[in-house]
């Protein structure tokens, strides 16, 4: 979650959301066209269904071992199987595949130049809360965790 100057906490998806409007924005003022090729828009969609797939294990996994996934909540368990024996944040990394996904579909540049500060933003506000609350809620077993599953892929 991003804390605004406001101190309210936006959640994950409405940074993507707001990284898309800028995208979408900026290719509207500043048109940075990508190569016309129809491989590009069947692999935007790819990427889309790609992204949701992994969203929806992801969040079935969650339910099933009954711990949140509202990222305000407080996790009850540690998640190390299905798609979080891959990806310590299967969920944002879905997110993130279908960001791609709508940027292939806007064909600009414009979402590709933002992505790096989108990741950047995810992980230095989002993802470094998230680690240290699972730190201090799971610690040695967090840990140990940490150094076997990456944080993206």
């Amino acid at each position: 979650m991003t804390v605004i100057p406001s101190g309210v906490m936006l959640p994950p998806p409405l940074i993507y959301l707001f990284f898309v409007a800028c995208a979408w924005g900026l290719a509207q003022w500043m048109p940075l066209a990508l190569p016309e090729h129809e491989l590009l828009r069947y692999a935007g969609w790819v990427s889309i269904a790609v992204g949701i797939v992994l969203m929806l294990w992801a969040a079935l996994t969650m339910f099933r071992q009954r711990t949140t996934i509202n990222p305000y909540g407080k996790p009850s368990s540690l998640l190390q199987i299905g798609p979080f024996r891959l990806s310590r944040n299967p969920i944002y990394l879905a997110d993130t595949l279908i960001y791609c996904g709508i940027g292939l579909l806007l064909n600009s540049l414009w979402p590709w130049l933002l992505l790096p500060l989108l990741i950047r933003c995810m992980q230095r506000t989002v993802i470094v809360h998230e680690e240290h609350l699972l730190t201090r809620t799971f610690g040695d077993e967090y840990r140990a965790y940490r150094r076997r599953v990456r944080r993206w892929l």
